[in-house]
């Protein structure tokens, strides 16, 4: 693979377009097609001594950090996916925002900044995005312009291409790190409280019906992860999501994934068809990455037909809020029924929600743990067991406050205690809580 023959570039030629001439020869050179099906490190340090060859032989006069720079950028491109590998790697961000090839924005610590990490213009953006979703079987067109994959680690990416997307392709990143963020994490970033982790715990493990709430970027999935690591290591487990992104520590678990149409508009299976099909499955319980639509009434009557224990998540403000979403949801999929009966399902159905927040300035808390009761009349009956209050915002523009325990014994209690799990008696005595 001896690179030869070509002629020196200027040595003041900038680094942009070194990259891009360097990279041109790469292409030229190899089959650079097959890359993105190869795997192993021997392959990537055998392109690497191409690349630095070229490096010498296009412009000699690189200083080390910046031959080096150009190196790994060029790798990117060629085995990953590009600029994007530097935002990826970077433990510190959690979301990537790109409107368009110029125009780069991250989450940090809460914040969100503009990146100098920028894409060469709308083509280069889509190739990569293509690398991206061709990998999990999704496609992105004209036809197709709106797109939801995942990455090798797990991020979920969400993008929309031209037509619809007026200044060039954009792309919003939610990382998901190869670690995932653990209870003991959780407790240390002051999400909820010991006496709150204990009362969870003890709820997945007796099989109580759970759905986490939340807004956009609140941390439902993240605590969805972690309370299934109380799930019994000998329970079968089914996991139905869009775009897959849980990362469940369980042995026996079977993950379903959604898929949308053909170009001709066919062969689409929705989230509702999969809920159906697990349930002839045997599952012990059924996990549903988030409820979006008509498979919330499918979710509900597996909660009450044997399948204890499951959970979800969805899109809601408080407790209250998640009760009228899953009602909007069921009936705009279409399911005529009236509305008493659609409550009774959820009172039946669901017996904890827990609500998480994020915050102003970032900190993300669950700010309600709320046992659902049942129906008088019309309306479905909760109680507040744990809560966080706010207090102000601190000089950094950060919300703080407080836990506190509401004095309310859950009425599943009894289910805890079938299952032999043993609780501290003081453990939901009206007080604030040390967070």
């Amino acid at each position: 693979m001896a690179a030869t023959g070509f002629s020196h570039a200027d040595p003041n030629m900038a680094f942009d377009d070194l990259k891009r001439l360097i990279h041109g020869k790469l292409v030229e050179k190899l089959d650079l097609s097959r890359v993105g099906d190869l795997e192993g490190d021997s392959l990537r340090r055998e392109i690497r001594l191409v690349i630095e060859h070229l490096c010498d032989t296009e412009n000699p006069l690189l200083n080390r950090s910046e031959r080096e720079r150009l190196i790994e950028e060029i790798l990117d491109e060629t085995f990953g996916f590009g600029p994007l590998e530097l935002l990826l790697k970077d433990q510190d961000i959690a979301d990537i925002m790109i409107n368009g090839p110029k125009h780069v924005f991250v989450e940090k610590n809460g914040r969100i900044e503009r990146s100098n990490v920028v894409f060469r213009d709308n083509q280069h953006l889509l190739q990569i995005l293509d690398r991206i979703v061709s990998k999990v079987g999704r496609r992105v067109d004209e036809t197709s312009p709106l797109v939801d994959a995942r990455l090798p680690d797990g991020s979920r990416l969400n993008a929309v291409i031209p037509p619809l997307a007026l200044d060039g392709p954009s792309l919003t990143i939610r990382k998901f790190g190869s670690n995932p963020l653990g209870l003991e994490d959780l407790l240390r970033f002051g999400a909820f409280t010991p006496e709150v982790a204990m009362l969870l715990e003890g709820a997945i493990k007796a099989r109580i019906n759970t759905i986490i709430s939340g807004g956009t970027g609140s941390g439902k999935t993240t605590l969805l992860n972690t309370l299934s690591g109380f799930i019994q290591s000998d329970h079968r487990v089914i996991t139905i999501e869009d775009a897959a992104e849980l990362q469940l520590q369980q042995e026996h678990i079977l993950r379903l994934e959604t898929r949308p149409p053909n170009i001709e508009g066919r062969g689409a299976i929705t989230a509702t068809d999969l809920v159906k099909n697990a349930l002839r499955m045997r599952p012990d319980r059924i996990i549903i990455g988030e409820c979006r639509g008509g498979e919330s009434l499918d979710m509900l009557q597996a909660m009450n037909t044997g399948h204890e224990g499951s959970l979800t998540t969805i899109h809601a403000n408080s407790p209250r809020d998640a009760v009228s979403r899953l009602e909007t949801m069921i009936t705009m999929g279409g399911v005529e029924l009236p509305l008493k009966a659609l409550r009774q399902q959820f009172a039946s159905a669901v017996d904890l929600i827990i609500q998480v927040n994020r915050l102003q300035g970032g900190p993300r808390k669950v700010t309600h743990v709320t046992e659902v009761l049942n129906m008088e009349q019309d309306t479905v009956i909760m109680q507040d067991i744990f809560l966080f209050v706010q207090d102000g915002i601190d000089a950094d523009g950060r919300a703080y406050g407080h836990f506190e325990a509401t004095g309310v014994r859950p009425a599943f209690m009894d289910r805890l205690e079938a299952a032999g799990i043993r609780l501290p008696g003081n453990l939901f005595a009206n007080r604030v809580l040390q967070g």
